[in-house]
């Protein structure tokens, strides 16, 4: 019985929204939100323990690019973060999904949420990442 998880990561300036699987690789939730103000090494001494944790065996980090198909600037800087997740944890698959469309969603789905301002800013990034890690795992049943 497989029960290996997958972490869906939203990765921004000051936040990193993080989203899990469950057990069964079914459904994913919402996980936490770790603000990023030091280079990374917050963010992935985190993950280090949040991998152990869960037994996590592939990372899915969200990649953005704009509507047009082009790189932005946030791509290239997710792009190192990639490069230090790899290096830190090569024993665990990295994937990247596109995630034009997963802020925009997240953001819909607060507002049917009827979730108030305030608390927004600080859920917006976990929902992405929630996002995130569903798209992967429809691609997962996809491919299969």
């Amino acid at each position: 019985m497989n029960s290996m998880r997958i972490l869906g990561i939203d990765y921004g300036d000051s936040r990193v929204g993080l989203a899990i699987t469950d057990a069964l690789g079914i459904t994913a939730q919402g996980l936490e939100t770790i603000s990023n103000k030091d280079n990374d090494k917050s963010v992935l001494k985190k993950l280090e323990e949040i991998l152990v944790d869960y037994d996590v065996d592939t990372i899915v980090v969200g990649m953005p690019i704009n509507m047009d198909g082009q790189k932005t600037e946030r791509a290239e800087i997710t792009e190192k973060f990639i490069h230090k997740l790899k290096c830190k944890f090569n024993n665990v698959k990295i994937e990247t999904i596109d995630e034009r469309l997963t802020t925009v969603a997240a953001h819909k789905t607060m507002n049917y949420l009827n979730i108030n301002k305030y608390d927004k800013k600080n859920i917006v990034d976990t929902i992405s990442a929630v996002y995130i890690l569903e798209t992967y795992m429809n691609k997962l049943k996809n491919e299969t």
